[in-house]
């Protein structure tokens, strides 16, 4: 019986200790950036090894509280969200750092969970807005150096509440404002921050 007793106190210690490593384990080696948005929290890790402009980029709006009230503007199921340019009234947000260079050419895919640079038809003209991939977007991968083939940007993935990225791309849209594919019920980024943060 003793040693009964001795064995499962052992177990419990050790089962004590592993949850007590796990809850305190930053999630992975790269900056980690915690999205608050109104349907539940997403946390995405950066890729500054192979995308260092482009997460310097996207920290630098996070640090500066650029993305705080924002809204997932641009929602297409099956195909990716959209967010970081607009407030809650679809104003479009002009404060802007200037337009960085395209990294699509680093190797990383547009797979399903990925976070993008997004821009318009012109190579380097990515600055605060981003997407998250719902699905494998092989279309918007590097190709060659021409416009049409260039790519969009990947410098992170989804590493929690990918589950929640995915209800947004569930949600009901329509025109607003000139603009198509925008959810009827505002999904706002209540706040974004680097995970380190979070203990503050």
């Amino acid at each position: 019986m003793k040693t009964a007793r001795l064995f499962l106190a052992a177990l419990t210690l050790a089962a004590l200790c592993f949850a007590t490593a796990a809850f305190a384990a930053k999630p992975g080696p790269g900056p980690v950036v915690v999205l608050e948005t109104t349907m539940g929290n997403v946390m995405v890790m950066l890729d500054e090894k192979n995308a260092p402009v482009s997460t310097k980029n996207f920290l630098q709006y996070v640090d500066d509280g650029f993305y705080d009230g924002t809204q997932f503007h641009r929602v297409i199921d099956g195909f990716m969200v959209q967010g970081g340019g607009f407030d809650g009234t679809l104003n479009q947000k002009t404060s802007t750092r200037q337009p960085i260079v395209n990294e699509a050419g680093n190797g990383l895919s547009n797979d399903k969970g990925t976070i993008a640079m997004a821009r318009t038809s012109v190579v380097n003209s990515a600055t605060s807005q981003f997407f998250i991939n719902l699905v494998d977007n092989d279309f918007l991968n590097h190709k060659d150096e021409t416009p049409r083939g260039f790519g969009y940007a990947v410098f992170g993935r989804v590493i929690r509440g990918m589950d929640v990225v995915e209800k947004i791309g569930k949600v009901s849209t329509g025109r607003s404002r000139g603009m198509g594919d925008v959810p009827r019920e505002t999904i706002l980024i209540k706040k974004a921050y680097r995970y380190e943060d979070a203990a503050k």
